[in-house]
Order: C-alpha cells, then sequence, then structure tokens
C-alpha cells in the first residue's frame, strides 16, 4: 500500500481489485469509513502504462480523504482497441455500481492522467459513446489533447474545432516542469476552449509529470512509485482539491 502522502488525519477505507466487467480488468475504491449518505464521486483514469492503477493510488487517497468516492480502474494501451473497451467498461461500472459503493455514479467527474486526460475529455465532447451521458465536470491531469483519445478515436482539440461541446466544466492541472508532456499542451486546450466559450480552469503547479500526481519515476521499475517530495505532495494536493470542488465536496 502507498503511504497516505500528507492525507488529512481521518479513517479512509480501500477495496482493492475488484472486477468492473468481464474483460478481466481490475479495479480499487477509495472512500472515507463511516459515510452516511451518498458522496462525491470521482472516476480516474490513469496513463498510458498498463495497469498501472496502483500508480494514482498516492492521488486517490488525498482526493478520498476530503470526502470522495475515488474509483481507479486498470486499463492496457496495449489493446488491441487502445484500452477502449476497458476505459468504457469501467465508466458502465462506476455508472451502474457507484451508488451501492456510497457514492452518485451518474453524476460523477471523470478524470484522468496523461494519456487518461484525453480520454476523459473525449467523452464530455462525444456523449454518445456513453449513451448520451456526460459526467459532471471533467478534469485533466498532465494530458495532451492533439493526440487520439482512447475512448472516441478522435482528438480533442479536432472536436472542439469542429463545433463540439464538452457541455460541462473542465478543470486542467499541469506541472510546469513536465518534460514528458510540455505544459502548452494544457495551455493549447485551455485557450480553445475559452475561445469557443467553454468553462475551463487552468493551474500549473511547480512540479514535473509524476509529482503533479505525487510520484517519481522509477528507472529501475520503469514506472511512477510514491514519493515523499515536497513539490509532489503540494502538487497532489491542489489536484485533489480540484476533483473534490469539480465533484461539489470540500475543496
Amino acid at each position: 500500500m502507498a503511504p497516505d502522502m500528507g492525507i488529512a488525519d481521518r479513517a479512509m477505507e480501500t477495496a482493492r481489485g475488484l472486477a468492473p466487467g468481464p474483460s478481466g480488468q481490475r479495479l480499487d475504491v477509495h472512500r472515507p469509513a463511516g459515510a452516511t449518505a451518498a458522496i462525491p464521486t470521482v472516476l480516474l483514469w490513469h496513463g498510458i502504462g498498463p495497469d498501472e492503477r496502483d500508480v494514482l493510488e498516492p492521488l486517490a487517497r488525498t482526493a478520498a480523504a476530503r470526502g470522495l468516492l475515488v474509483l481507479v480502474p486498470d486499463w492496457r494501451s496495449d489493446a488491441a482497441d487502445g484500452g477502449r473497451a476497458h476505459l468504457l467498461e469501467s465508466l458502465a461500472f462506476v455508472r451502474k455500481e457507484a451508488g451501492g459503493l456510497g457514492g452518485d455514479g451518474e453524476s460523477c467527474v471523470l478524470a484522468g492522467w496523461s494519456a487518461g486526460a484525453g480520454s476523459a475529455l473525449g467523452v464530455a465532447l462525444r456523449p454518445e459513446i456513453a449513451g448520451g451521458w456526460r459526467p459532471r465536470a471533467v478534469v485533466g491531469v498532465a494530458g495532451r489533447y492533439d493526440l487520439t483519445a482512447r475512448t472516441t478515436g478522435t482528438a480533442p482539440l479536432a472536436d472542439l474545432a469542429a463545433g463540439r461541446d464538452p457541455g460541462v466544466p473542465v478543470h486542467l492541472v499541469h506541472g510546469s516542469r513536465d518534460a514528458v508532456l510540455d505544459a502548452h499542451h494544457s495551455r493549447d486546450l485551455a485557450e480553445a476552449l475559452r475561445a469557443a466559450g467553454h468553462a475551463v480552469t487552468l493551474q500549473e503547479p511547480e512540479t514535473d509529470h509524476a509529482g503533479v500526481i505525487m510520484t517519481e519515476y522509477d528507472p529501475a521499475a520503469d514506472r511512477c512509485v510514491p514519493t515523499t517530495a515536497e513539490h509532489a505532495l503540494c502538487a497532489g494536493r491542489l489536484v485533489a482539491g480540484v476533483l473534490a470542488e469539480a465533484a461539489g465536496g470540500a475543496a
């Protein structure tokens, strides 16, 4: 289990390894213990590394400590369809099952980091892929939006240029020192959204691609791992606050 990474002093519950559908992928649930009413819900997608839901655990637990139900599924970018079926399977699971887990799946925030960010925005821009459903808001963390979204097969910026409307607020966070995906990718999206009259916020904490989710890249493991670096902890708390505000929880 990842360390708490500055999580507020409150009891937490984590359920690992739920099966969201027949694909065999797994999903973790993070929530405050003892919640007696439906709490704001976030579906959080990891980046391009296959089956890396554990990478997002520090951020997910920090967000859950703010009173959120946070669900983090695995998905595989190396699947034949680029991960589309896995992502949409997890979305269908959350919409159907979040109520039984203490949340509200029909009014959840859809969020993603790196490749997960464009995938999340794609759902809002093309709600027909989810039966016309849109999330309460989209939160994109360290994303790139000129590339094809794994959920839709089209680039979010191209969809915006074609006149598509996300229909919900979009909140962006991107590390100012990101050397993997430069922060201009989020700036370009924010500019395009504003130009089209859509609601958007953008924050750029002083951290890098891994730090924005409270991790650091470990070359030996070839994956991001939890860190205690202050720049990463501060950035992760900022992202958790954005998720909470977007979900209508405690910012």
